[in-house]
């Protein structure tokens, strides 16, 4: 039994929840998310909530109960109020600009490295620091580690893209032979 999913999702005010067929729309004061509901899975939206149910009492149906609950939730949380990560760039000589809707850096590489931002990901820069914001949590997530990955922080000497507060182990370097 899903500890997660048997509890029932409370819809805040200014918040609409409607289920059609297999498609899931939220919409809020900040926006609208809509998902595709797995067959396996019933989302009901009752006076109380929102409540999500297993269809069918197969593993993957089970297996899928909480991971929708939580999906359910993150929506309802992203249209109320919206998502953000930071990181930062750290490394002497990089740097980053924003060029209308895409980023470009400036890491290391012998190229300036251009990625543009998804649609309903806003991304502000400030010096060192880039904030990426937006009402769906996947896709502000799966762009923060976009940009993350273009230069991932090394051990030795800390230089790269990190998320805010990120703790990067440093590894001592080779010994001088004597």
């Amino acid at each position: 039994m899903s500890r997660i999913g048997k509890n029932v999702i409370a819809i805040p005010e200014k918040t609409e929840v409607s289920v059609t067929d297999d498609m899931l729309t939220i919409k809020g004061p900040l926006g609208s998310l809509t998902k595709k509901i797995h067959p396996y899975v019933s989302v009901a939206v009752t006076p109380e909530g929102v409540l999500v149910t297993p269809a069918n009492q197969s593993k993957l149906g089970r297996s899928l109960w909480g991971t929708y609950a939580s999906h359910v939730k993150n929506m309802i949380k992203g249209v109320t109020s919206k998502y953000s990560r930071r990181l930062e760039l750290q490394g002497i000589g990089y740097k980053v600009e924003l060029q209308g809707k895409s980023l470009k850096f400036q890491v290391g590489f012998s190229h300036p490295v251009l990625i543009a931002a998804p649609a309903g990901v806003d991304v502000l820069v400030e010096k060192n620091i880039i904030t990426v914001s937006g009402i769906d949590k996947e896709a502000v997530g799966q762009f923060a580690a976009n940009v993350r990955a273009i230069k991932k922080p090394e051990p030795y000497k800390g230089k790269g893209i990190r998320y805010e507060g990120e703790y990067v182990r440093q590894k001592e370097g080779k010994k001088a032979a004597a």
